[in-house]
């Protein structure tokens, strides 16, 4: 049995300039079955297990258990600080200071029910998913940007008005674009390496979601969504010189987005320097700083922070790591820090030790998904990047964003707890019909 589906190996090459160098890369390796098919989830090993898959099994559990335990205490510790830092402004807006917090409980009940369903449901059921998904998903987010369907709040236009509810697509965006990618890698992917040119179906597929996306703008999530793709190419055996150039564009195009774009040059300007725009663009930055900073060590205590009184704009949506700062000092930061640190060291185990390859190119997609966010998110708040608007992963208020991180979680912890499952592609599914139709 393998028991792992990722390693650092040599990758053999035919040029010998491939073979003086020996470029160590990271590969996937996971076996497959005789004939190229790989074995349904279902189906029953005759052979007789090897000694060490009771240790791989114990392990696996015990790696779900902790990924369970991690997201459990980040959402219960999310919800307090969404009380927390949320009860002057719910004054101010609902007239009550239980609103925002109902809000997001009501989400969260939402959310822990679709995270069991995504822990029990099958692995070939999101394969299957995956093209049908991501082309919903593209359906979205043009109805976002088509007048009358799209809600604009704050300038852009994020949201799809459903009665009292807003659904945001571009969060959809980043669980289709880890299911669709990882999909198509695991068809065009084997043990040996690529077997035809990957890069450029998953660039025109990444492409499409990006562009609609900065449209609306949303440069944060199209940074997210454009490195899960970049570390899914790299897991697949990709050239790394092509995810380089790929990603250079992106940076020249990003760069030049803010210099164009008036809401960009905002952003760029309040980064560069927040302090000489502190009673304009720079303001939000300036009172986050100013927030974390008078945390000290050990923190003012819980709801002991000058900053919900208004001070700090959205301070329990995209600043909440700055209330965290505040109530809790370093401690408390550090200790979301090494929570995030915990779910990628985790993720990339359960990556490796899977032996299917979409199942371990998702966990790598969704682990990828859930600390780049984290990192984009807090470093906004601290000054070390512009800016971008995107929540932080479990903590931030905002109910498409925690439904969709739950559910993707879910699916991770199934990953986890069920590492021997082998999945078949759609394509496969349809052959596999058509050959027992013909044995009729």
């Amino acid at each position: 049995m393998t028991t792992g589906v990722l390693e650092r190996r040599r990758q053999p090459d035919v040029s010998r300039r491939a073979e003086r160098q020996q470029v160590a890369r990271l590969r996937l390796v996971a076996a497959s079955s005789p004939g190229g098919d790989e074995p349904r989830e279902d189906s029953k090993v005759a052979t007789r297990a090897p000694r060490s898959s009771r240790s791989v099994a114990v392990a696996a559990r015990r790696d779900a258990a902790a990924l369970v335990a991690l997201v459990v205490g980040f959402c219960v510790f999310g919800l307090v600080m969404v009380l927390s830092s949320s009860s002057v402004e719910s004054i101010a807006n609902y007239g009550s200071p239980w609103s925002i917090f109902e809000h997001q409980g009501a989400w969260m009940a939402v959310g822990a029910v679709a995270f069991v369903l995504a822990a029990r449901l099958p692995l070939q059921f999101w394969r299957r998913l995956a093209v049908p998904f991501f082309l919903g998903t593209f359906v979205l987010l043009i109805g976002v940007l088509v007048r009358g369907i799209g809600t604009v709040a704050a300038g852009s236009s994020r949201w799809i008005g459903l009665g009292p509810l807003r659904v945001q697509p571009s969060e959809f965006a980043k669980f289709a674009a880890v299911l669709f990618v990882a999909d198509l890698l695991a068809r065009r992917v084997g043990p040996a390496g690529p077997r035809a040119n990957v890069v450029r179906p998953v660039l025109i597929a990444l492409a499409v979601l990006g562009i609609l996306i900065v449209r609306q703008p949303d440069l944060g999530t199209t940074a997210v969504i454009a490195v899960i793709g970049a570390v899914l190419l790299y897991a697949s055996g990709a050239p790394l010189r092509k995810i380089a150039a790929v990603a250079a564009v992106f940076v020249v195009l990003a760069g030049a987005f803010f210099l164009v774009e008036p809401y960009g040059r905002a952003r760029l300007l309040a980064f560069w320097n927040p302090f000489a725009h502190a009673s304009t663009t720079g303001y939000q930055v300036v009172q986050s700083l100013v927030t974390l900073g008078s945390g000290h060590i050990f923190g003012t205590g819980l709801g002991g922070s000058p900053a919900a009184w208004g001070f700090l704009p959205n301070a329990n949506s995209d600043f909440i790591f700055a209330i965290i700062g505040n109530n809790f000092g370093l401690i408390g930061a550090i200790g979301v820090l090494c929570g995030f640190v915990a779910i990628g060291w985790l993720g990339l185990r359960v990556a490796r030790r899977s032996e299917d390859r979409f199942a371990s190119l998702v966990a790598i997609g969704v682990t990828t998904w859930i600390v780049v966010q984290a990192f984009i998110n807090i470093a906004g708040v601290v000054g070390v990047l512009p800016e971008t608007g995107i929540p932080l992963p479990f903590l931030s208020s905002g109910g498409s964003s925690l439904v969709v991180l739950l559910v993707a979680s879910g699916l991770l912890v199934r990953i986890a707890g069920h590492p021997e499952v082998k999945t078949r592609s759609a394509i496969a599914e349809q052959r596999e019909r058509q050959r027992a139709r013909m044995a009729r």
